[in-house]
């Protein structure tokens, strides 16, 4: 929720002078899932697979500009995987556009979408915000004022029906002294322990002196989560990382010692991103050194992190990878320091350093931005991520591959 206010006016590689255009640029392909056009633009993917169903599904922000303040709706697709094992070849087949009309409270613009599941119950949670109007972000950080709501809905038919509303706002007294906040934006997790984790970040509110739009950060942002330990029936707050960060992601990792710790990786200020442990024994995030490996593009980006059970690097050996106890991180993120484009996946085999990472495989080259990763199981992952021609708010696609692909991408 944290782009920048002004539009985005999308030209047609033809007018690239000083001429905009109405038209889209972006070549629709087996790739595409939300397409942009004029007066409906698609922004913010989240991306979850259900295990259950052999099924990806999708969601953005539907807008009517590039701008936040224009939000309308969440929409959601699915996707049905299939695996052809004589081509070892992944791919999905994608159904209609549905407008998820439940996850909206009236008078408010819903945002930043965050799938969650709980395994025991076979029930999808959709966590987002609702934010008051067309107020924005910075006018509720520069004021003082909140004007952003916590909900989620659920379901347990894969979208098919969802529940009405749940918004936990009053009931946790830390988004009181909030300037404003926001989920996400991507996918939530559960633990092996059962606990469901959303992301979330928010900006301590401002002192009275500093309330002006001169100083857009004197409000500080953090990243935290939200966690429930009884399958989402109450909800609480983490500590919150101690490091000026933003919009993030979390990951259960695990090393030799058989110890699972969550990881976040935050969007930040600065040029690189920001790396954190919770090891869960009461001291909150350990903030882990910076690194050159995970730059941060320009004023900043959001990026997307997943675990996987760490795979066989022997391709002969008749070894089940399910029988190391160690999981590894997949991360995407514009490689660019400077501006929004080439689209990496990032390897790291030891997650507790950061300094593990891998150079990035540039899975899109060109125009990127926001992106949301899942794991597919087998050494398979989806990447759904905002990208174009000439703008990285054209479309949103999905790229499957391979652990294998991602070895020969990075030079491995």
């Amino acid at each position: 929720m944290i782009e920048e206010s002004k539009a985005v006016v999308i030209t047609s590689r033809a007018d690239m002078g000083n001429k905009p255009s109405s038209h889209y640029e972006a070549v629709e392909d087996e790739n595409t899932v939300f397409i942009s056009k004029e007066n409906d633009v698609f922004r913010i993917p989240a991306l979850f697979y259900d295990r259950d169903r052999n099924i990806l599904m999708a969601f953005s922000e539907k807008r009517k500009t590039s701008d936040d303040a224009s939000a309308v709706a969440l929409v959601m697709k699915t996707g049905t995987v299939n695996k052809d094992e004589t081509t070892h070849r992944v791919t999905v087949k994608w159904s209609e556009l549905k407008l998820v009309k439940e996850a909206h409270i009236k008078g408010y613009r819903p945002m930043n979408p965050c799938p969650l599941y709980e395994k025991n119950s076979k029930t999808l949670f959709l966590f987002f915000i609702c934010v008051e109007g067309t107020v924005s972000e910075l006018y509720q950080i520069c004021c003082n004022r909140n004007k952003a709501r916590l909900c989620y809905i659920t379901t347990k038919d894969a979208g098919q029906s969802w529940s009405g509303v749940t918004d936990l706002t009053d009931k946790l007294d830390e988004i009181k002294s909030w300037a404003t906040f926001a989920v996400g934006p991507g996918h939530g997790i559960q633990t092996e322990g059962g606990r469901l984790i959303v992301p979330v970040y928010g900006y301590a509110s401002c002192s009275p002196s500093c309330c002006c739009c001169i100083k857009f950060y004197c409000c500080s942002p953090y990243a935290l989560y939200l966690y429930s330990d009884d399958q989402g029936k109450s909800w609480q707050f983490s500590s919150r990382i101690q490091k000026v960060s933003l919009e993030c992601e979390m990951a259960e990792v695990s090393d030799d010692t058989g110890l699972n710790s969550i990881y976040c990786n935050a969007r930040s200020q600065g040029g690189h991103r920001v790396e954190a442990l919770d090891k869960n024994d009461g001291a909150g995030f350990i903030i882990l050194p910076p690194t050159d490996k995970l730059v941060e593009t320009g004023t900043g980006c959001q990026g997307s992190v997943v675990s996987f059970p760490a795979q066989s690097e022997d391709t002969h050996a008749d070894r089940d990878p399910s029988q190391n106890p160690n999981k590894w991180l997949l991360f995407t993120h514009p490689s660019n320091k400077s501006k929004r484009t080439d689209l990496g996946v990032y390897l790291n085999k030891i997650p507790s350093k950061s300094n593990a990472w891998s150079k990035p495989w540039i899975i899109n080259k060109g125009p990127s931005a926001y992106s949301d990763l899942a794991y597919i199981d087998d050494g398979w992952f989806a990447c759904l991520m905002e990208r174009g021609e000439i703008s990285e708010i054209e479309q949103i696609a999905c790229k499957v591959f391979s652990y294998q692909e991602v070895k020969r991408g990075i030079g491995e």
